[in-house]
């Protein structure tokens, strides 16, 4: 991911609210799941798509974090 992309990926993610981040990163992790099954089973071949969710979800949390202080 670029950073110009994960510039406006951060930017998005600060104008949702706390329940929509708690969604977003529901969804990230069901993602995160299935690639994992799909890796183990053979089948992923953007194995670099794993590291992009891994990031994602990190950065959910850290926004979330953010709105908690």
């Amino acid at each position: 991911m670029k950073l110009s992309e994960t510039k406006s990926l951060l930017t998005e993610l600060r104008g949702l609210s706390a329940e929509e981040l708690t969604a977003r990163e529901a969804e990230l992790r069901k993602e995160l799941f299935e690639l994992r099954f799909q890796a183990a089973a053979g089948r992923l071949e953007n194995t670099h798509k794993l590291d992009e969710v891994k990031k994602t979800i990190a950065r959910v949390k850290t926004v979330l974090a953010e709105l908690n202080k």
